[in-house]
């Protein structure tokens, strides 16, 4: 990589793949926000719901480390979906102090309708990709996420 004599960093550094994946996700994280409001959800909701329908019976510390982000905001979604009917909080067999997550029937209706609009972004970028490209791109996005595992 070449430095830039001008500046801290390289005249390439916004072409970096990097920097390519940040604003694909910026994009797409946009358009679940815009899509995902009329259902009376964030994009955040999802994930959540999403997460909790793949791994049910996980505590809210894994959780916030499945999702990345703190165990407040973690806490606070879920007291959120809870209000709202749509997670529940269940004693852990073996801890006492600890509490499991499940999604409830009203939870898994909810993540239904929202999966149906995230799934039409995804074929939003499939169509403009093409199924190929599209497939190619995931198997790619997989090989990256593996290489930054390994260091």
């Amino acid at each position: 990589m070449r430095q830039d004599d001008e500046g801290p960093v390289a005249a390439d550094a916004l072409d970096r793949v990097t920097w390519a994946l940040r604003r694909t996700e910026s994009a797409v994280q946009a358009l679940k926000e815009q899509r995902l409001r009329p259902l009376g959800m964030a994009a955040a909701h999802y994930s959540l719901l999403m997460r909790v329908h793949a791994d049910p019976g996980l505590t809210g510390a894994e959780l916030a480390r499945r999702l990345n982000v703190t165990p407040q905001a973690v806490a606070s979604l879920v007291a959120r979906l809870e209000d709202r009917g749509q997670l529940e909080r269940r004693p852990h067999p073996r801890h006492r102090h600890v509490q499991e997550l499940h999604l409830t029937d009203a939870g898994q209706d909810a993540l239904r309708v929202a999966d149906a609009v995230v799934a039409e972004i995804e074929q939003q970028i499939t169509d403009k990709l093409g199924p190929e490209d599209a497939a190619r791109l995931t198997a790619l996005l997989g090989q990256a996420a593996d290489a930054v595992r390994e260091t």
